[in-house]
C-alpha cells in the first residue's frame, strides 16, 4: 500500500451496504477491501465473492480457509484495502520482526515462553534474535523466489552474509573465527560454540525451501572442514579467506555412480607424477551439492596406499553436467600439486569419516527444524479449517496424528541438543571416536520420523497437501523433498548399522544376561 493512501474508518453496518455486483466490499481481519474492480480477476471467479456470506460481510474465516496470509501482503492486493473497522484491530500477524511464534511446539522448547534449557546462554539468545531478523528480511524472500525459478541463491544474499561473517560461523567453532566480528559483534569468536551454529542452521531451515537451503553455501559446510582441519597452513591461508568472503565456492566430492554410502567402493583414482610433485586425478563424482558453481572440490580418491583426500581447483580437465539435476563432475587426468593433499596420504578414510559427523549433525538439525515447521503448519490448519461443520481439530483421528508429529519432533530435538552438548565438550578427534555412531543413529531417526510426519501432514491437508501453491504449499514441498534427507550423508539402513556396530565394539567382554 502506498504511504500516501488515506485509509478511512468504517462501521460494520457501513460495509454491509456494499454488497452488490457493482459495489462490493468485504472485511478481512478488521480491514476493509473494495473488490468491485477485482471481482472479475478473482482466480475463483466472481460468484464466490458475491455469495451472501461474503459480499458486505466479514469474510475472515472464509478467506483463511482458502488462502495464506501472505496473499494479503502482496502489493496488488494491499492496494485493494480502503480502510478498517472503527474500534477494531487486526489480530493476524505477518512474518518478520524476529518474532517468536506463539503456536505451541512451533519453536524449540528453549525459545518457548516460560520454558528453560541448560544449554543456551544469553549469547545464544542474542544471536537467535538478530539472525532470525536477518533471515526473515534478507534470506526468506530470496529463498521463495529462487525455489520457484530454480536459480542459485542471489549473490547479493551471499555478500550480505559475508558482511556478518556468517559463512565462517556456519563451519562451526574453531580457530578460523579468531579476529572476526561475528554477526556485528553479537557473539565473540571465543564463545561461539556448536549451539550457536545449531541456531544458524535451524533458523535458515525455517525458510521451508529445501533446494535453496542446499544451494546457500551448503557445499562449504561439508567441503571446507577438511581444509580447515587437515590442510597445510599455506593452503588454508589461500583458500579459506576466499570462501569466507563469498568470492569463491567449494564443495565436497565423494559420492559416485559406483559408490554412494559404500565409501570403500570409490573408483576415482589419484596417481603421482614421476617427479612426485603432482597428483593426476581421473574419475567421476555424482550428486555433488554446489558442484555446478564450485571453484574448489574436496575430492576423495583411491591411491596406491588406500584413500587420500585432495583439494582440486576447477580448471582444465574438470567439468560438470547439470543433466542429472545435481552436479555430475568429471576429472580427466587433472593435475594437482601434492601440497593440496588434505591429511596424510593413504589416511583419507579418517578425513572422510570424521567429516561425516559434522555433515550428518547438520542434516539432523535441519530435519528437526523442518519437522517443527510442518507441525506449526498443521496446528494452524486444523485450528482454522472446518470440515463437516466443525474445525478439523475436533476430530480425534486428526489430533492423534498431530500428537505423534509433536512427539517425534521433540524427541529428535532433545537427542540433537544432547549430542550438541557432547560436541562442545569433546575435541575433534574425540568426536570422531565417540560420536560417529550416535550421530549416525540420530540422523537415521530424524529422517525416518520426518517421513512419517510428511505422510501425516499430507493426510491432514488433503488435496492441498499435494498442491504446489496455496495453503498446503510448504507441506507439498516438504513431502516432495523429504526423501533427499533420508539419503544424503548415508542411507538410513547404512547409518543404523554403523551405530549398532560402533556400540558392539564398545561392549564389555564380561557383559551377560
Amino acid at each position: 500500500m502506498t504511504a500516501s493512501k488515506q485509509l478511512q474508518k468504517f462501521t460494520r453496518d457501513d460495509v454491509a451496504k456494499h454488497n452488490k455486483v457493482d459495489d462490493l466490499w468485504v472485511i478481512i481481519d478488521a480491514k476493509v477491501y473494495d473488490l468491485t474492480r477485482f471481482k472479475n480477476l478473482h482466480p475463483g471467479g466472481a460468484a464466490v465473492l458475491l455469495d451472501d456470506d461474503i459480499a458486505g460481510q466479514d469474510a475472515t474465516d472464509a478467506f483463511y480457509g482458502l488462502h495464506r496470509h501472505e496473499i494479503l501482503e502482496r502489493p496488488q492486493y494491499q492496494r485493494l484495502q480502503i480502510g478498517y473497522i472503527d474500534g477494531e484491530k487486526s489480530s493476524i500477524q505477518s512474518r518478520g520482526g524476529a518474532a517468536i511464534s506463539k503456536v505451541p511446539f512451533a519453536e524449540p522448547t528453549w525459545l518457548a515462553e516460560g520454558y528453560h534449557s541448560p544449554y543456551y546462554k544469553e549469547s545464544h539468545r542474542r544471536l537467535q534474535k538478530a539472525f532470525r531478523g536477518f533471515v526473515d528480511d534478507v534470506i526468506y524472500p530470496d529463498a521463495q523466489a529462487r525455489e520457484e525459478d530454480g536459480k542459485r541463491p542471489s549473490l547479493e544474499v551471499i555478500h550480505k552474509m559475508t558482511e556478518l561473517n556468517l559463512h565462517a560461523m556456519r563451519t562451526g567453532p574453531g580457530k578460523h573465527l579468531n579476529g572476526l566480528t561475528l554477526m556485528g559483534g553479537i557473539v565473540k569468536p571465543e564463545e561461539f560454540d556448536y549451539f550457536h551454529e545449531l541456531i544458524i542452521v535451524q533458523e535458515i531451515t525455517r525458510c521451508g525451501a529445501r533446494g535453496y537451503g542446499d544451494g546457500l553455501q551448503s557445499g562449504a559446510i561439508i567441503g571446507l572442514p577438511p581444509v580447515l582441519n587437515f590442510g597445510s597452513p599455506e593452503l588454508k591461508a589461500r583458500i579459506v579467506p576466499e570462501v569466507f568472503s563469498g568470492k569463491k565456492f567449494i564443495c565436497l566430492a565423494i559420492s559416485e555412480a559406483f559408490a554412494g554410502s559404500d565409501v570403500f567402493g570409490l573408483k576415482t583414482t589419484a596417481t603421482k607424477t614421476e617427479d612426485g610433485r603432482h597428483w593426476l586425478i581421473t574419475g567421476t563424482k555424482k550428486w555433488i551439492t554446489n558442484g555446478h558453481f564450485a571453484d574448489y572440490f574436496t575430492v576423495a580418491c583411491k591411491t596406491e596406499d588406500g584413500f587420500t583426500v585432495i583439494l582440486v581447483e576447477r580448471g582444465e580437465g574438470t567439468s560438470y553436467s547439470s543433466a542429472a539435476g545435481t552436479a555430475y563432475v568429471t576429472f580427466d587426468n587433472v593435475k594437482v600439486p601434492v601440497e593440496n593433499t588434505l591429511g596424510p596420504e593413504g589416511g583419507g578414510i579418517f578425513v572422510i569419516l570424521s567429516n561425516f559427523n559434522h555433515e550428518r549433525w547438520v542434516m539432523a538439525a535441519t530435519s528437526a527444524r523442518s519437522q517443527r515447521g510442518i507441525v506449526e503448519e498443521c496446528l494452524k490448519w486444523i485450528n482454522q479449517r472446518k470440515a463437516f461443520g466443525k474445525p478439523l481439530a475436533s476430530q480425534a483421528v486428526i489430533r492423534s496424528k498431530v500428537a505423534a508429529m509433536i512427539a517425534r519432533v521433540e524427541s529428535v530435538q532433545s537427542w540433537l541438543e544432547n549430542i550438541t552438548h557432547q560436541m562442545n565438550n569433546m575435541s575433534y578427534e574425540e568426536q570422531a571416536k565417540r560420536l560417529a555412531g550416535q550421530v549416525a543413529l540420530l540422523k537415521m531417526y530424524a529422517t525416518q520420523t520426518a517421513q512419517d510426519t510428511a505422510r501425516d501432514a499430507v493426510q491432514i491437508f488433503g488435496g492441498r497437501g499435494i498442491t504446489r501453491t496455496g495453503m498446503g504449499r510448504f507441506v507439498e514441498h516438504y513431502h516432495r523433498t523429504i526423501a533427499f534427507d533420508a539419503l544424503l550423508g548415508g542411507a538410513e539402513d547404512v547409518l543404523g548399522d554403523l551405530g549398532v556396530r560402533q556400540a558392539l565394539r564398545s561392549m564389555p567382554p564380561n557383559a551377560r544376561l
